[in-house]
């Protein structure tokens, strides 16, 4: 006698065939959606005969990472900074303060921790604080950034060469990359991002257009 599988068994059968197919396609949509948030390597721009052209496009890609949420959200406009892949307005209400770290009743550290609070998804690091005013990058164009972060009077008075470090090995920076909760990191990883402005320093630091 052969057995056959009730209307139950069955039912069950169809659910684990669609979860199975509704897994496969999250992750294949999500391996899509973190090639799409990589960085080329400085190696790949050497078919660009021009340097200046080289340079700009080596810029161009380690601008995917200045222009994103994670960092741009730190380089506001105003005193007050953004949050989320949206960019909306810090909620609670903060301010920059006179020094980046909030007004004096509403510091920055009361509530960002020195790691990211994962419970409540604070996000957290030692220094965590606000760029100056003067290093705003948010409705920017990314000619517009090139240009500030080339300017010491726009760029906290770093040389080029502190530019890259701060990106590449800066531990505030690093955060980007690791932000906790639901958030998006920056494309690649630091290193590469670091990489990338060391390549555009060494062919002349040409702003894209």
């Amino acid at each position: 006698m052969k057995f056959k599988p009730g209307p139950t068994i069955a039912a069950a059968a169809v659910i684990v065939v669609a979860i199975a197919a509704l897994l496969t396609s999250v992750f294949s949509g999500r391996a899509v959606a973190d090639s799409s948030e990589a960085l080329a390597t400085p190696e790949s721009f050497a078919a660009i005969n021009d340097t200046a052209a080289r340079s700009a496009a080596l810029f161009t890609e380690a601008g995917k990472v200045l222009t994103h949420p994670r960092c741009v959200n730190c380089h506001p406009a105003g005193d007050r900074p953004r949050q989320g892949d949206d960019r909306r307005l810090h909620q609670p209400p903060v301010e920059r303060g006179a020094d980046g770290f909030g007004l004096p009743a509403m510091r920055c550290p009361i509530c960002h921790q020195p790691a990211n609070f994962e419970p409540s998804r604070v996000p957290g690091d030692p220094a965590w604080h606000l760029a100056p005013r003067d290093m705003a990058w948010e409705g920017k164009t990314l000619g517009q950034i090139c240009a500030q972060i080339k300017d010491p009077a726009r760029n906290g008075g770093r040389s080029l060469d502190e530019i890259v470090h701060h990106v590449g090995a800066d531990h505030l920076v690093g955060w980007a990359w690791a932000p906790g909760g639901d958030r998006r990191p920056a494309p690649g990883t630091q290193m590469q991002a670091g990489a990338l402005l060391d390549a555009w320093v060494k062919t002349g630091a040409v702003c894209p257009n």
